[in-house]
């Protein structure tokens, strides 16, 4: 069992790795020799380059630990030690990809650029976060904002990245063109990495058939930190009473429930459907335009 789960973890940094290497050569190789840009952390980098010469393999790595420093002290100890590995591993890739001109790829057409680079971004990351992984950068600032204010994270990330993007108009050479299609990759990329993660951030309702189902409740609850609700069942064949577990959980996190479910009883039955909405604590918040004081008093608010 300890052999499946170092092999499961292994699996997971080798497809972060290779998620990070095409984010990064996904800049390295078209974006930036072709003269882009775009939004978040790599795009404000690839700016500072472009206005000052200082390269992203600097000031990324820079940046980056600032944001890491602000993230320890404002979200604690527990911060992902998987976006700590892959803000070192883009930051490494970041320094030696430039070194390789072979890799670099010039095209005279700069919408296919931003296309490709957009495609090439959205794969890339879109591994990373099937793993559990992050490439920091304005994930961190979304994290930290999000904590002491009630603003969502896509509203962060919107707002960060109009900002970066709206800095190429103080670059000399650089002019609304140029911020167009900054503006085209970036929208490429949003609509690339939900598309690779197929909607990872719906759930999923799996019901588990096995008889080490408390072994299996027991793990989900105290390992994987998710609910689990048993099921008095009847095996209609067997005539023998039972228990079936019912688990909601995003469909990120399915992999390593299924996963985890075999390693312990290899001939458990699963079902997995998608659940189209799922309310209550740890998924979504039901928008019912009420509000519940702490007094009881019940306050209508627009949503």
């Amino acid at each position: 069992m300890k052999t499946t789960k170092i092999l499961s973890v292994i699996w997971d940094y080798f497809l972060m790795t290779l998620g990070g290497l095409i984010f990064c050569l996904a800049w390295t190789s078209f974006i930036i020799p072709n003269g882009l840009s775009s939004g978040g952390l790599t795009g404000l980098c690839t700016i500072i380059q472009f206005a000052t010469g200082i390269p992203i393999g600097w000031s990324y790595p820079v940046i980056n630990v600032v944001l890491l420093i602000l993230a320890f002290f404002s979200l604690g100890k527990g911060f992902g030690f998987k976006t700590i590995y892959m803000i070192a591993m883009t930051s490494l890739f970041f320094e030696v990809l430039p070194k390789f001109p072979q890799l670099v790829v010039m095209m005279d057409e700069k919408l296919m650029v931003a296309l490709v680079g957009a495609a090439m971004e959205s794969v890339g990351l879109g591994l990373v976060l099937m793993r559990g992984g992050s490439a920091g950068g304005t994930d961190i600032i979304a994290m930290i904002v999000n904590k002491y204010w009630p603003v969502s994270p896509g509203r962060v990330y919107l707002v960060t990245d109009v900002f970066i993007i709206a800095c190429l108009l103080i670059v000399p050479d650089k002019g609304l063109v140029d911020m167009i299609y900054a503006y085209v990759i970036m929208l490429g990329f949003s609509f690339g990495v939900d598309f690779v993660l197929l909607g990872n951030k719906s759930s999923v309702q799996i019901l588990v058939f096995s008889s080490k189902y408390q072994e299996i409740a027991d793990h989900i609850i105290h390992d994987i930190h998710r609910g689990v609700t048993a099921l008095q069942s009847v095996g209609w064949y067997t005539q023998k009473e039972s228990k079936v577990l019912l688990i909601l959980v995003r469909k990120y996190q399915m992999n390593e429930v299924v996963n985890e479910i075999k390693r312990i009883d290899r001939k458990a039955f699963i079902s997995v459907s998608t659940a189209m909405s799922v309310y209550g604590e740890g998924f979504e918040e039901v928008k019912t335009g009420i509000k519940i004081k702490k007094n009881n008093e019940i306050e209508e608010v627009k949503q």
